[in-house]
């Protein structure tokens, strides 16, 4: 059955109750093109992530699929009034991310109104047989989007997964696993929301947001210090973060008035050592040599992130599957 927060809704566009520029809901105008169920709108708004931009994700990936063409299996081999469930359950354990972007994939393929009915929500635990979504609308509707829903709910869920692995071996330590910018293109807001699933923090989430000074921008301006100032005279409100290969550069930018020192790929005894140099002044995260089974050893060094790429770029997907059956 549908729930009290997502009610059922024609697909096609937005109603008289669209979130969408509503008064206490997305004022945005951004939003104002939005083509969601208003509730499953304002939803994925209060999860951190554009509506418009999920709607996007969800007609390229069914675009992709279709080819500017028909599921031309289920056409053939399925009555065009045909109605069932769908249970999207999980096939092993792990931490769960996405149900709603599915949700978005479901409602730009239905040609009418669909039930929801949610088991878990994005964040949980969920062990492997368990429900975490069930889906009632035109059969065939299910199974043109089932492989496109999966495939983004099966990726963000390992993404969570990976995520809450690496917070868990940071309990009790004032360390937080943070991502990167190594994100898959055109993904990284859902990638970012993944994380955040998980229990890990976010990064930047683009380059205007704030500045990173690695190596490079070291090199061409002529050294680590002089590349902090450049920065911060340019962009004066921008958080700052500088990447240092040695305790030396180290000194140098927190006497240039750093806060947040990414310490590369530092053994944690340098990062004892920069902890106890840098005595609070700045935030320092590591980077580099970073596993799950050194994690712990990094944390404990006093350091306030460990960042890890591979939250984004190497985890493997959560195993969800999609089972139909007939509708109540």
């Amino acid at each position: 059955m549908s729930t009290d927060d997502l009610p059922l809704a024609s697909s096609g566009g937005c109603g008289d109750g669209c979130a969408c520029g509503a008064d206490g809901g997305l004022s945005d105008e951004e939003y104002l093109e939005c083509g969601l169920d208003p509730a499953l709108a304002q939803l994925l708004a209060d999860a951190g992530l554009d509506p418009v931009e999920v709607e996007d994700i969800a007609n390229v990936a069914i675009q992709e699929d279709l080819d500017h063409g028909v599921d031309v299996t289920t056409v053939a081999t399925i009555p065009e009034d045909a109605v069932a469930t769908a249970d999207f359950v999980a096939r092993e354990a792990g931490v769960v991310a996405g149900l709603r972007v599915a949700e978005a994939v479901v409602s730009v393929v239905c040609e009418d109104e669909f039930e929801v009915e949610r088991h878990v929500e994005d964040g949980d635990r969920v062990e492997a047989g368990q429900k975490l979504l069930s889906v009632t609308t035109r059969t065939r509707d299910l199974l043109t989007a089932e492989r496109s829903a999966l495939n983004l709910l099966c990726r963000l869920s390992g993404i969570a997964t990976a995520t809450r692995a690496w917070a868990d071996a940071l309990d009790g330590t004032k360390a937080r696993v943070r991502d990167t910018r190594k994100t898959t293109p055109g993904l990284r807001s859902l990638e970012k929301f993944a994380v955040r699933c998980g229990g890990g923090v976010n990064h930047r989430m683009s380059l205007s947001d704030a500045a990173l000074v690695k190596d490079n921008h070291v090199v061409a301006a002529g050294g680590v210090a002089q590349a902090f100032k450049a920065v911060r005279e340019t962009f004066p409100d921008v958080p700052i973060e500088v990447e240092v290969d040695t305790l030396h550069q180290l000194r140098e930018v927190v006497d240039a008035g750093a806060d947040l020192i990414l310490l590369d790929n530092f053994t944690p005894g340098e990062c004892e050592e920069a902890v106890a140099l840098v005595h609070g002044r700045a935030a320092l995260e590591a980077s580099g040599r970073l596993t799950l089974d050194n994690a712990r050893v990094y944390a404990d060094t006093g350091v306030d992130y460990l960042a890890v790429g591979a939250l984004t770029h190497s985890s493997p997907i959560l195993d969800i599957g999609l089972d139909l059956r007939e509708a109540e």
